[in-house]
C-alpha cells in the first residue's frame, strides 16, 4: 500500500511538472544547486548599477525570465539613486548596514537602516533607494528579467557618459 501511494505522489508531481511546462511557467527543477561561501564567482556590478559593487549569481539568469538569486558586496558609503523595478525585488542584508528608503527622493532622515537578517520587499514600481554604511552584503532574489530604471535618467550609470 505505501508502495502505490508513494506512485500516485511521484505520477502527480510529474504531472504538475507537465501542466506548469504547458502554462509557459518553468517545471520544476530537476537539479539542486548547493555553493560553499567560499566558491562564489563574483564580478564587477551589472550595468545598470553604478561601479564599485561586487555581483554574483547564485541561480537562474536574471537577464531571463524565471526565478533568480543576486548575491552582492556594496562598499562602505555605496549608494544606488532612487529607482524602480517592473517586477517585485525581495532583499536580504547578510552583513553591515543597509540603509533602505521609499519614494522618488532620497530623504536620510526616512530610511530605514537594515543589518544582517534584515528584509525587504519593494513591490513592482515602487520607487525606492539605497545606500550602504560599512560593507554591506546582500542577497536579491525576484523573477527575472531583473531590469532597473532610474527615477532621473542622468542617475542612470548606462547613460551617465552621454550627459
Amino acid at each position: 500500500m505505501k508502495r502505490l501511494g508513494l506512485a500516485v505522489a511521484v505520477v502527480a508531481l510529474a504531472l504538475a511538472g507537465a501542466l506548469a511546462a504547458e502554462e509557459g511557467k518553468p517545471a520544476m527543477p530537476m537539479e539542486h544547486t548547493v555553493i560553499a561561501a567560499g566558491a562564489i564567482v563574483w564580478g564587477p556590478s551589472p550595468p545598470g548599477l553604478p561601479a564599485g559593487a561586487k555581483a554574483a549569481v547564485l541561480s537562474g539568469n536574471p537577464g531571463a525570465k524565471g526565478p533568480y538569486t543576486i548575491r552582492a558586496i556594496l562598499p562602505n558609503g555605496y549608494k544606488i539613486a532612487p529607482h524602480w523595478h517592473p517586477a517585485a525585488e525581495n532583499l536580504t542584508v547578510l552583513s553591515g548596514t543597509l540603509h533602505v528608503g521609499m519614494g522618488d527622493v532620497v530623504d536620510a532622515a526616512k530610511a530605514t537602516p537594515l543589518g544582517a537578517g534584515g528584509f525587504a520587499v519593494m513591490p513592482a514600481e515602487m520607487r525606492h533607494w539605497v545606500w550602504a554604511e560599512g560593507e554591506v552584503t546582500l542577497q536579491v532574489h525576484g523573477e527575472g528579467p531583473f531590469m532597473i530604471t532610474y527615477v532621473n535618467p542622468k542617475d542612470d550609470p548606462r547613460t551617465a557618459s552621454t550627459h
